[in-house]
């Protein structure tokens, strides 16, 4: 009997988004199926043209039935959201969150690595010496949509707006942060503002001490959230696994960009651990409406997000392809690089010398 030799063929849902975010998906589209082809596996993408562009036709983000459209893909591929006509609540509220929530995308993974011919505005640190992900809860926390206002436009108008922790999120989210510490070097650092928000910070407290005992090989480090956005500046080297609520994992890892050399190399995972929800992969830089058009913006978070996906399917080899092809050309010190990286290229040359150097 004849082995079947016919490639996986995997599902994606292609949602490029807004301003740089198309430009960045387009131009690295034909290097992403390459590395497919090269790896012996294929993807479909259906493309939706979902964000700002549809809201300012349709007075929504994505359509009532947005969610039994994505529900049956294998992953989820999200450009950038952004337009300068439309408020961020309307677009994080109409797309991004009912993405997460719905799917139960409850990991968001970023990490963060000072690439080797890569800067960092802190003095002193070079390639490999800062190397850290952080694990932050995607679906409760400060960004539930509990609250409201009431008596607009009075003079006594009032605004609440209220955090959600559960044990449920809490405890999921702190077991993954765990799973990944012990897999790499052992450390954990949670951050909490526990002082000041005494019950749902120490209720999260609580809730690491308690899966600490869990994981006797990792030491676990905790950190006021002030006192870790100072530390990241101060002794990034030290952090390797960071665990944090949606708000203050948000914050933590625009640091995190930017101590590593540009937002235009933050890569990002929603993830649903299990099988019954598909994933989401995005560039953190949104769509910097501000080149728009220009061509000038950087494809390699793209890239790197696009390598968090294909390791997310168990296609690790093609993931680490790309991580590599990155990696090898911003070591190369006449590789093209674009402005946000000091250089003067556009972001097809960028996507053509990766695809030379796989």
């Amino acid at each position: 009997m004849t082995a079947d030799t016919t490639p996986t063929t995997y599902d994606i849902e292609l949602i490029p988004g807004d301003g740089i975010g198309t430009e960045v998906v387009d131009a690295a589209m034909p290097l992403i199926r390459t590395v497919a082809d090269e790896y012996g596996f294929k993807f479909e993408t259906n493309r939706l043209d979902w964000g700002t562009e549809y809201y300012l036709d349709h007075g929504e983000m994505m359509p009532d039935d947005g969610l039994d459209r994505l529900t049956d893909a294998d992953s989820i591929f999200l450009g950038a959201v952004g337009h300068p006509d439309v408020p961020d609540h309307v677009t994080l509220h109409g797309l991004l969150l009912p993405i997460r929530k719905g799917f139960d995308q409850y990991v968001c993974k970023r990490p963060n690595v000072l690439f080797e011919g890569i800067e960092s505005p802190l003095r002193g640190y070079e390639s490999g010496d800062i190397d850290f992900v952080v694990y932050r809860e995607n679906t409760e926390g400060e960004y539930a949509d509990l609250g409201g206002r009431e008596h607009r436009g009075l003079a006594h108008e009032t605004a609440i707006q209220s955090a959600l922790f559960t044990r449920r999120g809490t405890e999921r989210i702190v077991r993954a942060a765990f799973e990944a510490a012990s897999s790499r070097e052992n450390h954990l650092t949670n951050i909490t503002k526990s002082n000041a928000q005494a019950h749902s910070m120490v209720f999260w407290d609580d809730i690491v001490a308690e899966v600490s005992e869990e994981y006797p090989a990792v030491t676990l480090e905790r950190l006021l959230v002030d006192a870790a956005s100072m530390d990241l500046i101060r002794r990034p080297h030290e952090f390797d696994i960071l665990v944090a609520s949606n708000l203050f994992g948000d914050i933590l890892t625009d640091i995190g960009a930017q101590i590593t050399g540009s937002m235009g190399l933050a890569p990002s995972g929603n993830i649903h651990p299990g099988d019954e929800y598909p994933s989401m992969f995005e560039p953190v830089h949104g769509s910097a409406p501000d080149i728009v058009g220009k061509g000038v913006a950087n494809p390699l978070a793209t890239v790197l997000s696009w390598s968090m996906l294909f390791e997310d399917l168990g296609e690790t080899d093609a993931a680490d392809a790309l991580w590599d092809a990155v990696a090898d050309q911003l070591a190369d010190d006449v590789a093209p690089r674009t402005p946000d990286l000091g250089g003067k290229a556009d972001t097809e040359t960028v996507v053509d010398d990766l695809r030379s150097r796989l």
